[in-house]
């Protein structure tokens, strides 16, 4: 990780078209290609002030940086022009693939070992291909076949917010540069999944499902439903 504090102005232009003036502000560029844009003021919240995530391409030239990600038949980009560097110092924060273990919990880690010896669960005729299957910016958890031997990718959370489809999203974009994987889909499985990550995935054209780990376990029966005619 390389962690720059400059003062700097920024432009973004893309979807929109956005713009800070001159400031000192903390640029943070991750290995995966993450790039982001901090300050200390000016938002009540975690949450950089732009942001520009991978695959990204970036241009570094004597004051100026050119972050530039393509998307579709577009191309969204975001300038820094710098006018002093007051910091530049580059760490290493982790392995690929490290941060990742870290973040699955025990029940996130049951629901993984479960749904792999059962992945009918997750879709009509899923079966698994390999656990933890790698991608350059870290493994998705399931990488099954459904019944008509399409690449399903599967994300695992015990509570599956916005950044949890962010993040399935980013592993598919990967998964689908390989040859044979472009029609890759992706399948977020959680105990819970909120209500505005339904809404994102549906957009982002990425199934959901949400799984009772004690129905996994066999610890209860399903619920019966009684549907009147």
């Amino acid at each position: 990780m390389r962690l720059i504090v400059a003062r700097c102005s920024v432009s973004y232009t893309g979807r929109l078209s956005a713009g800070l003036p001159e400031r000192t502000r903390l640029l943070m560029i991750k290995a995966d290609g993450t790039f982001m844009v901090w300050s200390d003021y000016g938002r009540p919240y975690v949450k950089p002030l732009n942001w520009m995530t991978p695959p990204t391409v970036i241009d570094e030239r004597p004051g100026r940086i050119l972050v530039r990600k393509r998307g579709g038949g577009s191309e969204d980009r975001l300038e820094i022009s710098v006018s002093e560097v007051l910091s530049d110092l580059t760490l290493e924060v982790g392995l690929p693939g490290e941060s990742e273990a870290l973040t699955k919990d025990g029940v996130e880690a049951h629901l993984q070992e479960l749904l792999a010896e059962r992945p009918e669960w997750l879709g009509e005729g899923f079966r698994l291909v390999r656990r933890e299957w790698p991608t350059d910016i870290g493994p998705v958890d399931l990488m099954c076949r459904d019944g008509d031997e399409d690449w399903v990718a599967v994300e695992i959370k015990r509570v599956a917010g916005i950044e949890a489809v962010e993040q399935l999203g980013r592993y598919l974009e990967r998964i689908r540069e390989a040859r044979g994987f472009d029609g890759c889909r992706g399948v977020l499985a959680a105990g819970q999944v909120k209500p505005q990550a339904r809404v994102l995935a549906q957009a982002r054209g990425i199934e959901w499902v949400e799984v009772n780990l004690a129905l996994l376990r066999g610890e209860r029966e399903p619920d019966l439903r009684l549907f009147a005619a």
